[in-house]
């Protein structure tokens, strides 16, 4: 489908999302990816998904329906709605978060030591290093074997975020590659 229609289609979301559930026009554009069609003719619908946690919105005309449940799992808790009924104030206060996360991440001792290594498992990073890891197996590894060297770096990072699932502080660590393979991106198509 085009973007246009895509467009359109969103615009169709987030007002009948504002109408019916009281959710944040922002939020569902920041968080809503379309899926695409379902059914024919008049019983054609629109689904949209959740980028993160996979719920789903059927956009009917001008009339939306959650799907509370898709598949076996249930979908669209009351903290989800919350979410996205977050005011403009909430949803700016989440982006100052993230951005300062992401600063801390940037300039920290564990990120600059092994920035390098974790660059080196990108196929778009000019020093690519074929044959190993994906990035994430990669961080993870990192992670792993920093915690069980008892690794101050670790500690301090793992704290200063608040968590020691080294998944979750594996994907941490891996943000500030992404904004530079960006600026990689960005250099060669200029």
């Amino acid at each position: 489908m085009n973007p246009a229609k895509i467009n359109e289609l969103f615009d169709l979301l987030r007002a009948a999302c504002a109408r019916q559930f009281a959710f944040n026009p922002k939020r569902v554009t920041a968080g809503m990816r379309y899926v695409g069609k379902e059914g024919h003719g008049k019983d054609m619908v629109h689904v949209f998904r959740d980028a993160g946690t996979h719920s789903q919105i059927v956009l009917q005309s001008t009339s939306a329906i959650l799907r509370e449940k898709h598949g076996d799992k249930p979908h669209w808790t009351e903290a989800e709605k919350a979410h996205y009924r977050s005011s403009d104030a909430e949803i700016e206060a989440e982006i100052r978060a993230k951005e300062a996360e992401l600063e801390f991440i940037r300039h920290s001792p564990l990120y600059l030591d092994h920035r390098t290594q974790l660059l080196a498992h990108y196929k778009d990073w000019p020093g690519y290093q074929a044959g190993g890891p994906n990035p994430r197996e990669a961080a993870r590894a990192l992670i792993v074997a920093l915690g069980e060297a008892q690794d101050a770096r670790l500690a301090a990072f793992a704290e200063h975020l608040g968590s020691s699932d080294p998944e979750h502080l594996a994907h941490l660590l891996l943000a500030p590659c992404h904004l530079e393979l960006e600026a990689v991106r960005k250099t060669t198509d200029d």
